[in-house]
């Protein structure tokens, strides 16, 4: 329930605190905004030692201006500074940052909590330890004021992002050249096909904000790989599209505890589970979703999902990991038997799910080699 209850303010630096929520509460600048084209969201759960990169990136990327805002989101962080950083970065922008404190709820949530509390036309997600080119930036920046200018309603738009492999000195970049037409409004009867490392993840979107608060991203928490959802669900509410062709969100890839580091992603087997499931639940596909090549490339990436989760499980340790994910193919199969097909019988999921002992090993062969491809980790 809102509360919008006033706790402090600081006159001199003209900020206030304002819980709006039961542990939810929202440090910001006592005046009104001035108009937001682009809203993003940084997550943030005890990352005081990389979010001041990622906030500075995308300040200092816009030449700070005035149309763009920043939400800092502290998940209950609790071992570091994060939650006193984010509120420094709003006393030296109060135009530009706010900073949500709120009990640990999960990558999820604090993504919905940046949200909650956007006022821009536009929203984007930009995880702590990762960060905005500012060039590419300011492009993003100026199409969406033409979209305003024009009063053209433009529900995604699409740009390119970098696996940083900081430590290596290495980098890989994926863009979108053959699956989309650049620069110009789509439809999704317009789309070409996505190959095997194109697929529209987190860090290539920028939604409309009504798109996600219209209707809602089932977002579950204390669950790891819930970009997925974000980058699946939503997809048939954005009825027009624009691919701009540059290279705008930089990955860092390299931390041991990353959710990407095969050992972290097979030790959360029951995350991933969770997260496919609600993306299977989210739609029957070929009742739901009109537009055909929209469709094949959801079944695509549902595949895609199916295999992770047969391939981590056969490397889990868990006791319980294959009968979950027999279970997980049992209902699927139950819920869409068009979709269990097209998911199990596809070259994809025979590749991830051959059969007895000689099969696992074939499976792994055939995982490394995608890995390789891919360059994910």
């Amino acid at each position: 329930m809102e509360q919008n209850t006033l706790d402090q303010t600081n006159e001199a630096a003209d900020i206030v605190s304002c819980e709006i929520a039961e542990g939810v509460r929202v440090v910001k600048s006592a005046q009104p905004m001035a108009h937001k084209v682009l809203s993003v969201g940084i997550p943030c759960y005890n990352s005081a030692e990389y979010m001041d990169h990622a906030i500075e990136s995308i300040l200092a990327g816009s030449d700070y201006a005035d149309d763009i805002e920043v939400i800092v989101v502290d998940d209950g962080s609790v071992r570091d500074n994060t939650a006193e950083k984010a509120d420094e970065w709003v006393h030296r922008y109060p135009a530009h940052v706010k900073a949500v404190h709120q009990v640990n709820g999960g990558h999820g949530i604090a993504v919905l909590a940046g949200l909650t509390n956007a006022e821009g036309t536009y929203y984007k997600v930009c995880d702590s330890d990762d960060w905005y080119d500012g060039d590419a930036l300011k492009e993003l920046l100026a199409l969406l004021r033409d979209f305003e200018a024009r009063s053209m309603r433009v529900d995604l738009v699409v740009t390119n992002y970098v696996y940083e492999h900081t430590f290596e000195g290495k980098s890989n970049t994926i863009d979108y050249r053959f699956a989309l037409k650049r620069d110009q409004v789509l439809t999704w009867d317009e789309i070409g096909n996505f190959g095997v490392d194109q697929y529209l993840l987190m860090h290539a979107l920028c939604y409309r904000r009504d798109v996600l608060v219209e209707g809602g991203i089932p977002m579950p928490a204390h669950t790891f790989y819930v970009d997925n959802i974000y980058a699946y669900v939503p997809l048939p509410r954005c009825k027009t599209l624009y691919y701009l062709d540059v290279d705008l969100y930089r990955y860092f890839i390299g931390r041991d505890d990353q959710s990407v580091n095969e050992s972290v992603m097979v030790g959360r087997i029951d995350q991933q589970l969770r997260v496919t499931r609600i993306m299977m639940e989210a739609y029957h596909l070929y009742d739901d979703v009109p537009e055909k090549k929209l469709r094949k490339y959801m079944q695509s990436y549902f595949n895609i999902m199916m295999s992770v989760c047969s391939i981590f499980s056969k490397k889990s340790d868990a006791p319980d990991a294959l009968d979950n994910l027999e279970k997980l193919w049992d209902d699927l199969k139950a819920y869409d038997e068009k979709m269990y097909k097209k998911a199990r019988y596809g070259f994809i999921g025979i590749g991830s799910n051959l059969p007895g002992e000689t099969g696992t090993k074939a499976t792994m062969v055939l995982y490394k080699a995608a890995q390789k491809l891919v360059k994910f980790n």
